[in-house]
């Protein structure tokens, strides 16, 4: 059995809408040719510590954990179609 090595590469952009909130993207383009796209969002809260670095790491996390369970769906609704059934729900 031949198996065929293939890389995702996942784009993050952060945008600090002011010194309060940061706002990340994240973008997949997958081989069979679809872009899926999140956005993750950070609030500090005024009496903390200005750390643009945080505000990056949980917005960031917050795109990617969305654009995880859009792979999800993605998979499940390719399983759902092949097998022509509802399969149970994929959970992380």
């Amino acid at each position: 059995m031949s198996h065929t090595a293939v890389g995702w590469h996942v784009e993050l952009e952060f945008k600090e809408e002011d010194d309060q909130h940061t706002e990340a993207v994240a973008l997949v383009r997958l081989p069979d040719g679809t872009e899926v796209r999140s956005h993750g969002h950070a609030s500090r809260h005024n009496v903390d510590a200005n750390q643009p670095r945080v505000g990056e790491e949980i917005a960031g996390a917050r795109a990617l954990n969305e654009l995880a369970m859009q792979l999800l769906t993605k998979a499940h609704d390719e399983i759902d179609a092949e097998s022509g059934r509802t399969s149970h729900p994929i959970h992380v």
